[in-house]
């Protein structure tokens, strides 16, 4: 049973990488481009294939931590957005763009992540600081809350800097808080893959444990589960995922809030069953709308970001979700 969904998953985001890869400013058929060279097979693999694979990987990295981050503080709102992690992350690209510590691109393509990374460590320890310090300790309301602040912080940090830095860096630093799926460098991909993939793997090996937190803490220790470490496991293994896709698009929300929800609602609370799911249909949502990115204002000659798509179809879906559950 837990199998199923997650091949259903996985088809979808076949199908949906496969249109992605087709279509795009002028479509082109996968098998003539796979099997004869020419310009058509350089499109795919040298442009489409490589920000697809960029957008599938955020998708699932965001999906997966936002259920984790659910299931781990009991509250339905959590996402890395929400609790600072994206925005601690976006702070540390930010600043060492306006260093000027990615003008080389060889150097840039090393030091931008690993900013990125810092940035939403430094995030995560200072939301969670925040909230052991409030009154009933680092409950899920005070982590949540610290959140908000911690990326209220940092969002105001990014603006300061874009005042500050020239104009052609100015640029760069806004589209850190739109989000976006552009064209990566290879060497960053390759890095952020690594990361992304170990730390799914840490939040994906947890999901049994993260079950029996619905039963509360107290009972979870006696049930064997070591509630701390595991709380600095997942916010450890989910700022090396958010770092690195926040280094590689910027800032992207409402994957990791609006997949749990609809993950949850189609096949329940297992986590065994929520966390794999996440990450397959949050790379689906992703690579979707940066579809729709590429081929809704494609007669206008525009593209709009694809974190302005992810809210407009994100937002309206949690009303829904929210208005159906309840909630």
């Amino acid at each position: 049973m837990i199998r199923r969904p997650i091949l259903l998953a996985a088809a979808l985001l076949v199908l949906v990488t496969a249109l992605a890869l087709a279509f795009g400013t002028e479509p082109i058929s996968l098998s003539n481009a796979f099997h004869e060279p020419g310009l058509a097979r350089t499109i795919l693999l040298d442009v489409r294939l490589p920000r697809v694979a960029l957008a599938a990987m955020a998708g699932a990295g965001l999906g997966v931590v936002g259920a984790a981050f659910q299931a781990l503080l009991r509250n339905p709102l959590a996402e890395p957005y929400v609790l600072g992690v994206s925005g601690g992350a976006a702070l540390g690209a930010t600043t060492a763009i306006a260093l000027g510590l990615g003008a080389t691109t060889l150097l840039g393509a090393a030091l931008i992540p690993a900013a990125s990374l810092l940035g939403g460590l430094l995030a995560t320890s200072l939301v969670y600081g925040v909230a052991r310090g409030m009154r009933g300790g680092a409950s899920g309301t005070a982590i949540l809350l610290a959140g908000v602040m911690v990326n209220s912080m940092a969002a105001a940090l990014i603006t300061f800097l874009k005042a500050l830095v020239p104009p052609s860096r100015a640029q760069q630093l806004l589209r850190w808080l739109v989000g976006f799926v552009d064209l990566p460098h290879a060497s960053s991909l390759l890095a952020a893959f690594v990361y992304v993939g170990v730390g799914c793997a840490v939040l994906l090996f947890d999901a049994g444990r993260l079950n029996v937190l619905v039963l509360g803490d107290e009972t979870a220790g006696t049930l064997g589960v070591d509630v701390r470490a595991l709380e600095r496991r997942t916010f450890l293994a989910s700022s090396c995922v958010v770092g690195a896709i926040v280094s590689l698009t910027g800032l992207i929300g409402f994957v990791g809030l609006v997949v749990p929800h609809a993950v949850r609602r189609l096949i329940g609370p297992d986590q065994r069953r929520v966390l794999p799911v996440s990450l397959l249909a949050g790379a689906t949502m992703l690579v979707g709308c940066d579809l729709v990115a590429r081929l809704a204002f494609r007669s206008l000659g525009t593209e709009p970001p694809v974190g302005a798509v992810t809210a407009l179809i994100g937002g309206p879906a949690f009303l829904v979700l929210l208005r159906r559950s309840g909630g």
